[in-house]
């Protein structure tokens, strides 16, 4: 096949010409045109302390029938630890400004109960003010938090609060995570406490949405913040990634103004920030509600999440401006599709909702966009883990079960340290009416890495009703096998409830082998993987 009949993965991943002949894709992977490693950390998770999410979701405590490990839920551990291991970010979100992290430490029938930061919002408002989801008992703190993310072997990644509290209580928490075993009072605290040995915590956040619930500051006043709490922040032998609060979206004047403040304050300062923080929900549709949807409010919530890779494509150009060699990375460390919480399988889990097929093809969508840009972007964390926003698990009392998004990771750890090479998908584009005005969105869309001898293919087919009818040709090596797996549930609307916990899961899906070309039928509104051994 001649490659003008390729369109480059650009914007959306997947561009190609409308066309009214029954769909047909075709995809390309280029071998030989490495991008970036796919770091695991691009397949990260988001816990905050915000309606079901920790209690309920993650913390049962010891004395619970529901079978758990010092406190925190098995059946979540053996869901995590299936997933491989990655970054969990920790406590916040807007609750992290909010928190001190001194609250969450040591024996817990003495730490305080505090309002929370989400205590009167939404759902919460009808709660008893005493609520477990209003008045936080912080059952769970750095402790329990750290002990999780080493039971299912992932790194923690921990925000720090600096709009409520100054930059020596930072420190301190650095130190009470990091310092060697005996080195102080606080490593002495941590020993008493069930921690002997140092966490080395590497990745922190300063601050959280810093132009918004993290102080509503500007770009110049959140730089004069970041050099003043990571400024001599001792590292206990463990080389700190201080992660910046950048822009909400497309403000693409919060990550100039930080960037030029940072670089007029000295040429070198810009080699204090790791990471460049991110964050994009792709919103609500119609009604908002995450079963209840149209036709038209699918492809309306597709489209907007394909939205996601302009605002990576022109962020990254704006950071380049400064940073030119672009020593700075970007950490997207909250993305996914926000719903109403009508469908929250209890009445304190703010915004939770019930994940859909519809959901799972954003997941999809997004982990290929960030694997497309491998080389721009070093970290990102779905939000949230449990019980919220694009989750990954439901969970109320004893009832547990995994949604349509865990799958959809569970398929896309096989890029995990694969190489992102160069791929192109073509496919008659969808078309859509929304407001009267005519829009598409890409029908395919995916992403492909090589690690040895195996190429890893993942793919999407956006069509809420049409298979798709797909050939695979890879540049630059010859095909020996391929197995392919498939996530779909039948309709846009499918999901997994406590009920029928398996209504969405994985299934083999048939894939031939000609003329050093692979052939499949992606089913619509489905997730594919493909595993390739190549020669």
């Amino acid at each position: 096949m001649q490659r003008r009949h390729f369109l480059a993965s650009v914007a959306a991943g997947a561009l190609a010409p409308r066309s009214s002949y029954a769909a047909q894709g075709d995809i390309r992977v280029f071998l030989n045109e490495p991008i970036g490693t796919v770091s695991p950390l691009l397949h990260g998770h988001f816990v905050e302390h915000l309606g079901g999410v920790v209690y309920d979701g993650i913390w049962v405590g010891e004395e619970s029938k529901i079978p758990n490990v010092r406190g925190v839920r098995k059946a979540l551990i053996d869901a995590m630890k299936a997933l491989g291991p990655t970054v969990i970010r920790y406590p916040g979100g807007c609750f992290a400004d909010s928190y001190d992290w001194r609250d969450g430490v040591g024996p817990r029938n003495t730490r305080p109960r505090k309002n929370n930061f989400w205590a009167n919002s939404g759902i919460l408002r009808k709660l008893p003010d005493n609520h477990v989801s209003r008045s936080d008992p912080n059952a769970f703190g750095t402790n329990e938090f750290l002990r999780f993310c080493k039971e299912v072997g992932s790194e923690p990644y921990l925000a720090a609060n600096i709009r409520s509290l100054p930059a020596r209580d930072f420190y301190d928490w650095v130190e009470y995570c990091n310092s060697p075993k005996g080195a102080g009072t606080l490593a002495e605290r941590r020993a008493a406490w069930g921690d002997p040995e140092p966490w080395n915590v590497r990745f922190w956040g300063v601050g959280n949405e810093s132009w918004g619930c993290g102080g509503n500051l500007t770009p110049e006043e959140y730089s004069v913040e970041f050099r003043k709490f990571i400024s001599w922040t001792p590292n206990y032998g463990t080389p700190l990634a201080m992660i910046a609060a950048g822009p909400n979206g497309a403000d693409y004047n919060w990550t100039h103004g930080f960037f030029q403040q940072m670089a007029r304050k000295s040429p070198g300062m810009l080699r204090s920030v790791w990471g460049w923080a991110l964050h994009y929900y792709c919103g609500r549709t119609g009604k908002g509600d995450s079963l209840d949807f149209t036709v038209q409010d699918f492809y309306e919530l597709l489209e907007r999440a394909n939205r996601i890779e302009e605002l990576i494509t022109r962020h990254w150009g704006a950071m380049g401006e400064i940073d030119r060699d672009h020593r700075v990375k970007l950490v997207i460390d909250e993305w996914g599709a926000w719903h109403n919480d009508t469908t929250a399988v209890a009445p304190h889990h703010l915004f939770g909702s019930v994940p859909t097929m519809r959901d799972a093809l954003i997941a999809g969508m997004t982990l290929d966009t960030f694997h497309r840009h491998a080389d721009k972007i070093a970290m990102a964390n779905v939000a949230q883990l449990v019980n919220c926003i694009q989750t990954l698990f439901l969970a109320d009392g004893d009832k547990f079960c995994v949604t349509p998004t865990y799958h959809v990771f569970d398929m896309y750890k096989d890029h995990h340290k694969g190489q992102a090479v160069r791929s192109e998908f073509a496919a008659p584009r969808v078309d859509f009416t929304v407001d009267s005005k005519g829009q598409s969105v890409a029908r395919l869309a995916g992403s492909a890495s090589k690690n040895g001898n195996v190429v890893t293919l993942s793919a999407v087919n956006n069509s809420h009703n049409e298979t798709l009818e797909t050939s695979v040709a890879l540049v630059g090596a010859n095909v020996k096998s391929a197995k392919a797996t498939v996530l779909a549930g039948g309709s846009m609307q499918a999901h997994n409830t406590f009920a029928s916990p398996s209504a969405v899961k994985p299934a083999e899906l048939a894939v031939s082998v000609s003329g050093g070309a692979l052939r499949l039928t992606m089913p619509a509104a489905s997730v594919v993987k493909v595993r390739v051994e190549v020669a």
